[in-house]
């Protein structure tokens, strides 16, 4: 007599809160977001006791990660049959990544989308990272300092001269320059971000830490 019962309930299944319907590898775009690790470090990074704010590291801008975006909106948490990366795979990110853990954090939520293996989404994802150039002249700063969040916007296209503005966007949080965020095409080269993306910090004297 619980047969019926039971399919009733099938009909009714839900996937499980932040599972995304979308199938994986249906995207537009991907947004590369780069992280300034002494800002984080500042504002959460220290006070989690993060490795990656050691001054051994001397880290700058770090990989956030690699998000696939649709035009408006993005997919997160996808459903896949790729195996999640081994602990190696992991700790090998964390060169450019800070972290293993923001490594697996970046896979669960935002490669399980892409519809690639984890080691082909890493490896895009280092291939991106190193195809930006990050402007020197912050590295070279010795004490914290204020600036309008357009002139990191202003270094990002000077020295990658296939952006254009409308490709990469700043952001803030707390009053400090946050991320710098680029629009890629699947292979990677710039294409112009969704309206939802391009959402510049407009402050004028956002906290910019020196590098540790």
């Amino acid at each position: 007599m619980y047969r019926p019962i039971l399919a009733l309930l099938c009909c009714f299944w839900v996937l499980p809160a932040g599972a995304d319907d979308k199938r994986t590898g249906e995207f537009d775009y991907y947004v590369l977001s780069l992280s300034w690790s002494p800002n984080w470090c500042a504002l959460t990074g220290d006070a989690q006791g993060s490795d990656q704010c050691d001054t051994r590291h001397d880290h700058g801008w770090i990989l956030h990660g690699l998000w696939p975006q649709y035009h408006q909106g993005f997919p997160s948490y996808c459903r896949t049959t790729e195996p999640a990366p081994s602990r190696r795979m992991t700790a090998e990110m964390a060169d450019i990544m800070g972290t293993s853990g923001l490594a697996w954090h970046q896979w669960k939520k935002h490669g399980t989308c892409s519809g690639l293996s984890a080691a082909a989404y890493f490896a895009l994802s280092r291939r991106a990272y190193a195809l930006i150039q990050r402007p020197p002249v912050f590295r070279r700063l010795d004490k914290r300092v204020r600036l309008p969040a357009s002139v990191v916007e202003d270094a990002f296209l000077k020295a990658n001269p296939a952006l254009e503005p409308d490709m990469l966007t700043i952001t803030c949080k707390a009053g400090h320059i946050q991320e710098a965020r680029l629009c890629l095409s699947r292979d990677l080269s710039p294409v112009p971000c969704g309206q939802d993306v391009v959402r510049d910090c407009n402050a004028r004297d956002a906290l910019f830490a020196p590098v540790r």
